[in-house]
């Protein structure tokens, strides 16, 4: 990651970008996640978007006791990500989105932005960002953020806005697409892809065992991912303490639930986030993967990212009755569905044991056509037809120096997954 530079001629989509004109109008993403928090569908995605055309990541706001400022700094995908800071004591919700529609204007000058898709991961962006004209707006609908922990009240009426201001609509899952293909004219289905390349590595993993699996002894059952009101706790602690002859790892952040309600058992091994280029040398030690997902309102139309990398670093996979990967996964016998204790301890001991012949055969047929470059190209190229459609004019005019003020750049070490 490095602070960049700006060259201010202007070019097609714009200002040239450090003396290069990108190729395609900018992208502007407004997101509830952190870029550096855990990685997932929009860095995927998005460091694709970043390779012809500027990315500019907006992150929800941080509060502190500095300078009211936008922290912009670039990551070795190039994707920009823009980090508001507001004073502590700004509790007017009104104020706040005063303020970050500010912001957003000043980004839009400083940087050089005309021409720009909006790509929202949060429907709760729309408060700031209304006045804006993007010449394509893009919801990507990853989750039904609604049923999350914590939810505000607000979102439900902001997704039917946003619905209503997008062009185009896509969906993390076919379960989500088949909940929201009613509320606009163009939604489209993006299930969960995979770098396929990357978690293949785990296959042939040679090389030293990372210390804090390396000596928890087989067989190994794994997860990774964030362990929040999605992970079913209750699952666990009942495999665990009927079977510990097991050890059960479970990686990634623990968020929005109590740490001390997760079971303590001397079988179970919280080692904590990793880094994404970590994952396979963890892998690789495992003797099966594990999806344990509670079935409530927050997993009704999930569609887990790390299935199919589970399947490509070659593991076999026992997950609960998650309708996505029910279809496909178990409907092709690529993974072992089981809900209850005695199901998934079943399922666990064929997994183990009892694989069909033909399983890796079947799963690399399968995830042969799948890929987040294949994803993103047919999500581009359907932004692309809009813009040979729509021929708006440039939405974003020059503006006054004194917009440009309170926009700082930095350097900074990328978060781990």
């Amino acid at each position: 990651m490095h602070s960049d530079s700006i060259d201010y001629r202007e070019g097609k989509f714009g200002y040239l970008f450090n003396g290069k004109a990108p190729s395609k109008p900018d992208l502007i993403c407004f997101s509830h996640l952190r870029w550096d928090f855990v990685y997932q569908r929009p860095q995927h995605l998005l460091s694709r978007a970043a390779r012809d055309r500027r990315v500019y990541y907006i992150e929800e706001p941080c509060f502190d006791h500095g300078s009211m400022r936008l922290s912009i700094s670039e990551r070795d995908s190039g994707v920009k990500v823009v980090v508001p800071y507001l004073p502590s004591g700004l509790n007017s919700t009104t104020a706040i989105e005063a303020v970050l529609q500010q912001m957003i204007d000043r980004l839009l000058a400083v940087e050089g932005i005309r021409e720009f898709v909006s790509w929202y991961y949060t429907p709760m962006a729309v408060e700031f960002t209304r006045h804006l004209k993007p010449t394509v707006t893009v919801y990507d609908c990853m989750d039904e953020l609604s049923a999350f922990k914590n939810a505000p009240a607000t979102l439900q009426n902001l997704e039917e806005e946003l619905f209503r201001r997008a062009d185009l609509v896509f969906t993390g899952g076919q379960s989500l697409y088949e909940a929201k293909q009613g509320s606009h004219h163009a939604v489209h289905a993006f299930p969960s892809s995979i770098d396929r390349d990357h978690f293949m590595q785990a296959r042939v993993f040679s090389g030293i065992e990372p210390g804090d699996q390396k000596d928890i002894p087989h067989p190994r059952l794994g997860f990774f991912g964030v362990v929040d009101e999605r992970f079913d706790i209750e699952l666990l602690s009942d495999i665990a303490s009927t079977r510990p002859d097991w050890n059960f790892i479970i990686i990634g952040p623990v968020v929005k639930i109590d740490p001390a309600t997760l079971p303590r058992l001397s079988n179970i091994h919280y080692l904590g986030p990793k880094l994404y280029n970590d994952l396979p040398s963890y892998i690789a030690g495992w003797d099966v993967a594990l999806l344990l997902f509670a079935r409530n309102e927050a997993t009704r139309f999930i569609s887990p990212t790390k299935t199919p990398e589970y399947l490509a670093a070659g593991k076999p996979v026992v997950s609960t009755s998650i309708r996505d990967v029910v279809r496909p996964y178990g409907e092709n016998g690529l993974v072992e569905i089981a809900d209850t204790k005695h199901e998934f301890i079943n399922a666990c001991e064929k997994a183990l044991s009892n694989l069909a012949p033909d399983w890796s055969e079947r799963v690399d047929s399968f995830l042969a056509g799948t890929s987040w470059d294949s994803t993103w190209n047919r999500m581009s190229n359907l932004i692309d037809d809009l813009l040979v459609l729509y021929q708006r004019k440039p939405s974003t005019k020059s503006r006054p120096d004194s917009l440009r003020k309170g926009i700082t750049k930095k350097s900074q070490v990328a978060g781990a997954a």
